[in-house]
């Protein structure tokens, strides 16, 4: 018990893991789409970032929209510099597990992404997303441009409405401009379609956004 509440803290920066100055070697090609997971990209597309619990399942749940270009998973909002997914795992990196989304804007919105990421998992479960405990599970969007992070706030207080409405809780999610990202290991990588029964432990809590 102890240990799960020591996980559910961020730490301090004083305290996190040195982490190291070697970046995660990936394989450069998304196992779904087949375009690339690392820029460049098309000058066209946009990217967005979100943190929903286990990174395997969130990943899915966008690479199967239409418009998507690419995504990959990472660790992200924290300290450690290029963290490995055990070190991530003792809750001493501060970084969430994270997606990054690769799309495009002349086919589906960010207003979209973000209504997905909203009925898609429990923002209302702080460092924790079902059985899934420990900060780097902790709900989060990490906005990449001022509109982004306006359409992020507002969308915030809609669902925050709808919540309310249906009897449920406060939204612990975390909105702040995004940190570095740093690429995971590359099993890690669209995991779900290289093992589609693999774990996913993904759940909305039923209640729509409009």
């Amino acid at each position: 018990m102890i240990l799960s509440l020591k996980k559910q803290i961020l730490p301090k920066l004083s305290d996190a893991l040195p982490g190291r100055d070697i970046s995660m070697p990936i394989f450069n090609q998304h196992f779904v789409t087949g375009n690339p997971i690392a820029p460049p990209f098309p000058e066209n597309m946009q990217e967005a970032c979100f943190g929903m619990g286990c990174f395997w399942g969130v990943e899915r749940k966008f690479w199967q929209q239409p418009g998507i270009f690419s995504t990959s998973v990472g660790y992200s909002a924290g300290y450690t510099p290029n963290p490995t997914y055990d070190e991530v795992c003792t809750g001493q990196t501060g970084h969430n597990e994270v997606v990054k989304v690769v799309y495009d804007p002349s086919i589906i919105r960010y207003a979209d992404l973000l209504v997905l990421f909203w009925t898609s998992h429990n923002p209302t479960q702080g460092m924790r997303q079902g059985n899934d405990v420990g900060t780097q599970y902790r709900s989060g969007i990490y906005t990449l441009t001022e509109a982004q992070m306006i359409e992020a706030l507002a969308s915030k207080a809609q669902y925050q409405a709808r919540l309310t409405d249906a009897g449920l809780g406060e939204i612990s999610t975390e909105i702040q401009p995004a940190g570095v990202f740093y690429y995971a290991e590359t099993y890690h990588q669209q995991y779900l379609a290289k093992e589609p029964m693999g774990y996913c432990g993904l759940k909305g809590l039923g209640v729509d956004f409009c």
